[in-house]
């Protein structure tokens, strides 16, 4: 629903996947005017679903430069959540999407006169791999862009690192615990990174800024297990992938995608602490705990 009050629109590029589609929520919920970025090949279901939240679709990809004029039209604000990680189509590699593409997308802002751009990266790792780096240039070309922007650096997502696809799989009481699984992570849920990214966009203490992003609390994947056999009721049957396993994986990778997986991996069995203490004194947000989620 549009508000005549503010004619201002927010595009959200990203808007099919987990995180975009969660930010276009809270962004109508807010009564923003939104724009979701989608391709002509996305899923058809999750672009019906943007337009029943009230979301304005509008074709484009960040690959091809000409394709974004258009579809910046009126825009005043960006939040980027785009990343070839999850959703993978043709052409589609780190670095045409999370490098080249994201270049693209600021160029195109700056050329459209849009004067705000959130841009969802990830907390620094250890070592250079190709995610990483696309991620620390795309941050670095931002910040000398000109744009105001604010810069989102969240840890690990409960949501993904915690779930059925990469080995927790909380159903059926069985959990793959990388490394010993001793040192602690600030889990975030993916619902509290969209609440930063909308809050943003209002909040001037975001304004031109890097912004770690982390959880209530952190927490290692063998405490992570105990709330979830407290809460489930259940033993979990655990498998140990030892450090070594991962490092091998990350020397013998055969693709870019391969090698930054293997080296998040490897972040996981380091662990990844995030104080949110001064940030949440500038962000009134509640922050959703491993506890919240294991119950949901």
């Amino acid at each position: 629903m549009k508000n005549s009050n503010n004619s201002s629109t927010v595009l959200v590029a990203g808007a099919t996947g987990f995180l975009g589609s969660e930010i276009c929520r809270q962004l109508i919920a807010k009564n923003k005017n939104v724009k979701g970025l989608v391709r002509r090949t996305s899923d058809l279901n999750k672009v019906a679903q943007l337009k029943e939240l009230g979301v304005e679709t509008i074709n484009g990809d960040l690959k091809n430069m000409g394709s974004l004029e258009n579809s910046l039209r009126g825009v005043s604000a960006i939040i980027s959540t785009v990343s070839s990680t999850l959703s993978r189509q043709e052409g589609d590699t780190i670095e045409s999407v999370d490098n080249e593409g994201q270049i693209n997308l600021i160029n195109a802002a700056i050329a459209a006169g849009v004067s705000q751009f959130i841009y969802v990266s990830f907390c620094k790792m250890p070592g250079r791999f190709p995610l990483q780096s696309a991620k620390r240039n795309t941050e670095k070309y931002l910040a000398e862009s000109g744009l105001n922007y604010t810069i989102l650096q969240p840890t690990y997502f409960m949501e993904v690192w915690l779930s059925p696809a990469l080995g927790f799989d909380y159903p059926n009481a069985k959990a793959t615990i990388y490394g010993e699984g001793k040192n602690k992570i600030s889990w975030i849920a993916i619902k509290d990174v969209a609440s930063f990214a909308v809050a943003a966009l209002d909040i001037p203490a975001a304004k031109n800024t890097v912004i770690k992003l982390g959880g209530p609390e952190a927490l290692s994947p063998l405490e992570v297990v105990n709330i979830f056999e407290k809460t489930k009721e259940k033993k979990f049957e655990l498998q140990f992938v030892p450090e070594e396993a991962i490092t091998a994986q990350r020397d013998g990778a055969q693709d870019p995608l391969s090698e930054s997986f293997a080296v998040l991996t490897l972040g996981v069995v380091k662990g990844s602490e995030i104080d949110m203490k001064n940030t949440l004194d500038d962000f009134p947000i509640q922050l959703t705990s491993v506890n919240d989620y294991a119950r949901g």
